[in-house]
C-alpha cells in the first residue's frame, strides 16, 4: 500500500494534490518533495483546508510560502487517498 502511495506521490510531483490522511484530516497543496517514508506539500489555501491550521501568518513564521521552501511533511503511512485537485474542477 505505502509503495503505491509513493508511487502515486512521485507522479504528482509538482502537482496540487488532495491528501485524505486515516485520521480524516485533508491536506491541500502542490507536493515539493517525496522521500521513502515521507510527503512534503506547500500549502495552498485557495483551494481549501490543509489541515494543520495553526501553521500560518499569524504566528510570526511568515507561512510555509516564504518561511519554508518544502511546506510540511505527511508521512505516507498515514495517508489514506491522494488525488489531484483539477480532477474535482472538471
Amino acid at each position: 500500500m505505502e509503495m503505491s502511495i509513493y508511487n502515486q506521490c512521485c507522479n504528482h510531483h509538482g502537482k496540487i494534490v488532495r491528501i485524505t490522511c486515516h485520521d480524516g484530516r485533508v491536506h491541500v497543496g502542490r507536493i515539493t518533495r517525496v522521500e521513502r517514508d515521507m510527503v512534503w506539500i506547500q500549502p495552498n489555501r485557495g483551494l481549501g483546508g490543509f489541515g494543520l491550521g495553526f501553521f500560518g501568518d499569524g504566528f510570526g513564521f511568515g507561512g510555509f510560502r516564504t518561511g519554508f521552501g518544502t511546506g510540511f511533511g505527511i508521512a505516507l503511512g498515514a495517508i489514506a487517498g491522494i488525488a489531484l485537485v483539477s480532477a474535482f474542477f472538471w
